[in-house]
């Protein structure tokens, strides 16, 4: 079902909503192979292993709200969620971009998960 937006609310983000939907039509994440979905904010990333199942957050962590995010604190960010994952013994995800464009500070987070031993 689709999400009712406010009529003020910019294209951008309308569009973005509507790709992270068709996307969470498809994802679903479980205790054995969680969700890893990212926030992205105007100061920094926001990212959460979910199991859908239960409707638990089993880790979530963000960027240090200091200072703006940039790709190098994603790919650090990407290397923490991943330690304490696998600490859990989460070695396997499932990737939720939420809807964002795979670039820039998302691909930075992910390559950082992936090269922390994060498999996706």
């Amino acid at each position: 079902m689709a999400r009712q937006m406010h009529k003020r609310t910019s294209a951008k983000l309308q569009a973005r909503v509507k790709r992270h939907e068709r996307i969470r039509k498809k994802l679903s994440g479980t205790l054995e192979r969680p969700r890893l979905c990212v926030l992205r904010t105007n100061r920094g990333l926001e990212v959460q292993l979910v199991d859908d199942d239960a409707a638990k957050t089993l880790l979530g962590l963000r960027t240090p709200t200091k200072e703006t995010a940039n790709k190098t604190h994603a790919t650090d960010l990407g290397k923490k969620i991943a330690e304490q994952a696998k600490a859990r013994g989460i070695t396997r995800v499932v990737f939720d971009r939420g809807g964002y464009i795979y670039h820039g500070k998302i691909a930075a987070f992910a390559a950082g998960a992936r090269e922390a031993g994060l498999d996706f």
